[in-house]
């Protein structure tokens, strides 16, 4: 079934890429890149100079970054990311593949929830993140849905193309369509949900659109022969990620999805409740993969807070189909619904202000309990407030009205969640959905080296630094413009000018070295966090972290009058 696009539905679209490009684009250089990051933006920089390298299984990320990096001439933590957010901002037209089933109206609103999602946003700003197994995969699913088989052919020798996690999103695909086909549900013919032949043709079109652009696109053009091994090589990356723990809590995930995604979860429980009592075939195929999603990312050891991606697509999916059932209001009502949101809206700001004063007051007993009170009030006042309201009006009127203010309530915690993870507000303010172990003064560490390097020589990056038991790929981004070199100790009969180490690492007092430390790993304490850091996080999005020093050591022939 076809439909036709409804008045400024393209206006509409665009407005939704521009917010979805301004959440990824801006400030996009402002937190320094870690050690995974780093890792593969090195091997593109690397490659980008036209020096051989091993590359790692993000094939997809090193490819299309290398051109970014050789027309700029170099590398910058900015357009280390670049690939990523523009291909993250991208998604959001997805929706437009799927009208056919998931309707115009849904699909446009599927489309905001995608540009202003923290969790797609924040893996939009990370290199070498899911977000282009992600992308390529779904616009793989929507051409081959329209019958663009070229197109699917060409998205899905990129989804290959995306990395370790792709095999992730796939092993989900394939198992809910299994659990899918062995339910045997009885289905409603008005789900929207429709069958095509996949003939020999398409299958032969789609088959050479997809070897054709593995292999050029695999190889960068052939300038990167060994592009395809990297591709081949996340199927080992990702199996033994079954064997190898990472040491994130099962519990993350699932906060995650009640922090970030607190208005999406609550329509797609009520998607799924309605999908189930009237046998949906779309609402019903939605939730087995947003379960199967769910349940892969809590079980695999290696689990990472962004493997939740690919259970948030059809989330989504299931929570736009059911929003879009409380967008219409008829003009007698509209009042008394604007009223009930109104209500709702006051109430829960007016409870969540008066539970963060309770907590900055946790000392004062008198004044916690005070506060703690009124917020537990209004909070248990929406129930026979709403109940009221369905008497005295109609039950419609406050469905709809509880609907509309808990979408802007909750959809506030939302958008506070999407600014946090730009991570503009500074490090010191931690998000989950952020990679680990962020360096915090990477900046002001390469400033100094290059200060001292310009002081000595007239050139910001003309002197060497020695790496002294420290093998860290962010601190060798971080310092990469200088000739660098990792050493297991000190040479003494060829001290470096400049030289770094762990805090641990004290030259011996006859060389003439002075030190200054910095601020290098921070790791926030998730795994420790008691009820109350995560109640403290929640409200003000503080949470114990715990730091780890490295010290710059600077020869004492570069600074003035040194033998004074």
């Amino acid at each position: 079934m076809t439909y036709k696009p409804y008045k400024y539905e393209g206006w509409f679209y665009g407005l939704a890429f521009l917010i979805a490009l301004a959440f990824r684009l801006i400030g996009l250089g402002h937190l320094p890149l870690n050690d995974a990051e780093a890792r593969v933006a090195l091997e593109a920089l690397r490659l980008a100079d036209g020096l051989k390298q091993t590359l790692s299984p993000n094939a997809g990320y090193i490819l299309f970054t290398i051109p970014v990096f050789f027309l700029y001439g170099g590398g910058t933590d900015a357009l280390a990311r670049l690939i990523p957010a523009l291909v993250g901002s991208a998604l959001i037209f997805a929706p437009l593949l799927f009208r056919d089933r998931l309707r115009p109206r849904s699909s446009l609103i599927l489309a905001f929830f995608i540009a202003l999602d923290p969790g797609l946003i924040a893996i939009s700003r990370q290199a070498a993140s899911p977000i282009l197994a992600v992308t390529f995969l779904v616009f793989a699913l929507g051409f081959f849905n329209q019958k663009r088989f070229q197109l699917a052919g060409v998205f899905a020798a990129l989804t290959l193309l995306g990395g370790p996690n792709i095999w992730h999103g796939l092993l989900g695909l394939a198992l809910a369509w299994a659990l899918y086909q062995a339910a045997k549900l009885r289905f409603s013919s008005a789900s929207g949900f429709s069958e095509f032949e996949f003939t020999s043709a398409a299958r032969k079109e789609l088959l050479i659109a997809f070897a054709a652009t593995l292999l050029i696109g695999g190889t960068l053009f052939f300038f990167v022969p060994n592009g395809l091994s990297s591709a081949l090589a996340s199927i080992p990356a990702y199996l033994n990620g079954w064997r190898a723990p990472s040491g994130v809590g099962i519990q993350l995930p699932l906060i995650s999805l009640l922090a970030y995604q607190p208005f999406a979860l609550l329509l797609a429980g009520m998607a799924i409740v309605r999908g189930w009592v009237k046998a949906s075939r779309k609402l019903v195929s939605l939730s087995v993969w947003f379960f199967v999603a769910i349940v892969l990312a809590l079980i695999y050891p290696a689990r990472q807070v962004s493997d939740l991606a690919w259970a948030l697509l059809p989330m989504y999916a299931l929570a736009a189909s059911e929003l879009v059932r409380f967008v219409n209001a008829y003009p007698n009502e509209r009042k008394e619904m604007l009223g009930t949101a109104a209500l709702v809206i006051f109430l829960c700001i007016f409870g969540w202000l008066n539970s963060v004063i309770a907590l900055i007051n946790a000392i004062d007993v008198s004044r916690w309990s005070i506060h703690l009170t009124l917020a537990l009030g209004a909070f248990f006042l929406i129930i026979p407030s709403v109940g009221l309201i369905a008497l005295g009006w109609s039950v419609r009127i406050a469905q709809v009205g509880v609907i509309w203010g808990l979408g802007v309530a909750l959809s506030l915690l939302s958008l506070a969640g999407a600014v946090g993870v730009t991570g503009l507000r500074g490090s010191a303010y931690p998000e989950l959905w952020w990679q680990a172990d962020m360096p915090l003064q990477a900046n002001l560490l390469t400033a100094t080296a290059n200060d001292l390097s310009e002081w000595k020589t007239g050139d910001d990056h003309a002197l060497s630094v020695a790496l002294i038991g420290v093998d860290s790929p962010a601190l060798k981004w971080s310092l990469r413009e200088h000739a660098l070199t990792v050493e297991n100790y000190l040479d003494i009969s060829q001290p470096p000018q400049l030289a770094i180490s762990t805090d641990e690492f004290i030259p011996d007092a006859t060389l003439p070295y002075r030190g200054q430390d910095f601020i290098w790993r921070v790791t926030t304490a998730w795994q420790t966090a008691q009820a109350s850091d995560w109640v403290r996080w929640f409200t003000l999005r503080e949470m114990p972290q715990t730091s780890e020093n490295i010290l710059l050591w600077a020869n004492n022939d570069l600074f003035i009058y040194s033998q004074k």
